[in-house]
């Protein structure tokens, strides 16, 4: 079975832009029950369907497979709205992948630093830029961040 473990952080100031050059994502659900998201992710010239099972900790099953660029177009039409719209940014801290998303549309302002892990106590070097964990609060996971968009967390 798949499982993707995943630690996920607030980021701090813009000192990460550093030499980093990003990827246009956008994604969309067909299904945002916590017991199993269902995305269709095109990343630049790429097209992903993802299934996800319930979070336990820092992980939960996850299952991803490749689909042809039209078929995610095609599938996008069938999504909830919003669509979630990011800049995904890769950046290599010590031996280990950070990645950064940029979020835009609802979600403009919204930066964070996610990390994916081998196991949950796997210990890692958190560089200046990451700043409050926030792997536990399901606000800023992406399915949620489609149903409750960023700007309008404080517009309530």
């Amino acid at each position: 079975m798949g499982r993707e473990i995943e630690r996920k952080f607030l980021v701090l100031g813009d000192a990460w832009r550093a030499g980093a050059s990003g990827t246009s994502y956008v994604q969309g659900y067909l299904s945002r029950d916590v017991a199993r998201i269902v995305r269709v992710r095109q990343a630049g010239p790429s097209a992903y369907l993802t299934i996800k099972g319930s979070a336990q900790g820092a992980s939960r099953p996850e299952f991803e497979y490749p689909i042809p660029l039209s078929d995610a177009q095609q599938l996008m039409n069938l999504c909830l709205r919003p669509l979630v719209e990011k800049m995904r940014y890769v950046i290599r801290y010590g031996n280990k992948r950070w990645e950064v998303d940029e979020f835009h549309g609802d979600n403009r302002g919204l930066i964070l630093a996610e990390i994916e892990l081998s196991r949950e106590d796997e210990p890692i070097e958190i560089p200046l830029w990451v700043g409050q964990e926030v792997s536990g609060d399901p606000r800023y996971f992406n399915s949620y961040l489609s149903e409750h968009p960023y700007t309008q967390w404080h517009s309530k």
